[in-house]
């Protein structure tokens, strides 16, 4: 697995170390992974359709709404 360095205002920094129970690295992940599937639907989309950007943010929304509430985010 590949490391990645993340820079955050120190004010967030702080506000994350209320919650030690929480694994903000997992955090992170599963946004990374929830907008690579955004991007990769959306690239699917475009390559066969003729939908509106304003259709393709709809979905975008629709998309993160059922992640975050499978995620319990």
């Amino acid at each position: 697995m590949v490391n990645i360095t993340l820079s955050i205002p120190a004010e967030i920094k702080k506000m994350m170390e209320t919650y030690e129970e929480v694994k903000w690295s997992e955090v992170a992940r599963k946004a990374i992974i929830q907008k690579l599937a955004v991007l990769r639907k959306l690239d699917e989309l475009s390559q066969s359709s003729k939908i509106t950007d304003k259709d393709i943010e709809k979905m975008e929304h629709e998309i993160k709404r059922k992640v975050a509430k499978k995620h319990g985010i």
